[in-house]
């Protein structure tokens, strides 16, 4: 499959309504707040645009999210948060190059929308081991460097890694995985809210994330079904 293509012609009216929804409420919230921290708002545009195309099933949603965890690596080394840093930059960012690759190789009918996978009881089980010798690694590590508010940004870890893997796995279950990830980093960052307000944005994009990754699993399992049908949208 080739990535030669206008990716947003094939988004549907709501999704249209969800992705300008999404923007309007992060760029909103960027003017509210009186924030100068231009970074942290093209973080946010990004992520937000790169989700509702991860809910399609398209590949381009991949390379955006690898921009957009390389820049919120950054804005997260700013405030100390290193476990997410570390997590985007060395976990997320990679991940997201190498399902650009399996996307590309596995699309459904030489359409431009992914060929959904099922997650076996092995993967399944190999997905929970990776996850907990992840998250125990990674705790001892970010305790050594200081990282701010620590428990959650374990709990980060955590979440962030078993859903980047379950989108490589080309599984709807990412979406669940990355809602509960969401949750945690809203968390996150209303803390650094309350110290700093220009990192509201971050809330706000946090917010639209999790709207985006709900709609992603509803729209997931229904790309499941209909390939599993055999028919083509």
């Amino acid at each position: 499959m080739s990535l030669l293509y206008n990716p947003f012609s094939k988004l549907s009216k709501f999704e249209y309504l969800l992705w300008f929804l999404s923007l309007t409420i992060v760029g909103g919230g960027f003017i509210i707040s009186g924030s100068r921290d231009y970074l942290t708002l093209t973080a946010s545009l990004i992520g937000v645009t790169a989700l509702i195309l991860v809910a399609k099933g398209d590949s381009w949603g991949q390379i955006l999210t690898a921009l957009f965890a390389l820049i919120y690596a950054v804005i997260s080394w700013d405030l100390r948060y290193y476990g997410e840093m570390i997590t985007y930059v060395g976990m997320s960012a990679p991940i997201a190059v190498m399902s650009v690759v399996e996307w590309v190789r596995h699309p459904y009918k030489h359409t431009t929308e992914v060929e959904v996978s099922v997650i076996t009881k092995k993967k399944a089980a190999k997905i929970i081991v990776l996850t907990a010798v992840v998250t125990f690694m990674f705790y001892f590590i970010l305790s050594t460097l200081g990282t701010s508010n620590l428990m959650v940004s374990t709990l980060s870890v955590a979440t962030s890694f078993s859903a980047s893997y379950l989108m490589l796995c080309r599984s709807p279950y990412y979406a669940l995985a990355y809602a509960a990830n969401d949750v945690v980093l809203i968390v996150l960052w209303v803390l650094a809210s309350t110290n700093d307000t220009r990192y509201i944005p971050m809330v706000l994009c946090f917010l639209m994330f999790l709207a985006n990754d709900t709609y992603g699993f509803i729209n997931w399992m229904r790309m499941r079904i209909r390939q599993t049908a055999g028919e083509i949208k």
